[in-house]
């Protein structure tokens, strides 16, 4: 596996990601139409362009081919973290998650925020973030459970590569 910078024309590849993770991975936790709303097949393609360019993700690939994407923009916010369904379980999410904290770290991020899928919250608690509210977004009229997610970078005894991590004391 190879994680590098989000490349033109590639878009279209991180689509087909980003809708296998909802569609094979988040099916357990949502109903089809809350899926279909989430991630509808026949997306604006304009559209999706223009939000992939805007975030500038991270890129795992094996063998050239994208498996998951993640971003990390200068306020610590994560917009977008996927892995592709077919390559579920095996260490991509961990991965890029070492390199959006070593982005972090690059960028001096004292803080990392999502919005996280009732899907992605274990994964995400793995790795130090805490629930601070829980939601419910309203997507194409469907509503869809989330939770904003936060954790602090203060603490430098976090260690990304492993998931044995000591949460920081003033997480609010």
């Amino acid at each position: 596996m190879h994680i590098r910078r989000f490349q033109p024309n590639e878009e279209l590849a991180l689509f087909e990601v980003y809708y296998s993770a909802i569609h094979l991975i988040a099916r357990n936790d949502y109903s089809e139409e809350q899926l279909n709303a989430w991630a509808p097949s026949d997306l604006d393609h304009e559209l999706w362009v223009n939000r992939i360019n805007g975030i500038n993700p991270f890129v795992a690939e094996i063998d050239g081919k994208p498996v998951g994407y993640a971003d990390i923009q200068q306020n610590g916010y994560i917009d977008h973290f996927f892995v592709s369904g077919h390559h579920s379980r095996q260490g991509i999410g961990k991965a890029l998650m070492q390199v959006i904290h070593s982005e972090a770290k690059r960028l001096n991020i004292t803080e990392l925020t999502s919005n996280v899928s009732q899907t992605a919250q274990p994964f995400f608690e793995r790795f130090g973030f805490v629930v601070v509210e829980r939601k419910k977004s309203v997507i194409r009229g469907v509503e869809l459970p989330n939770a904003l997610m936060r954790k602090a970078l203060r603490d430098i005894s976090f260690d990304p590569t492993t998931e044995d991590h000591h949460r920081p004391s003033q997480l609010k």
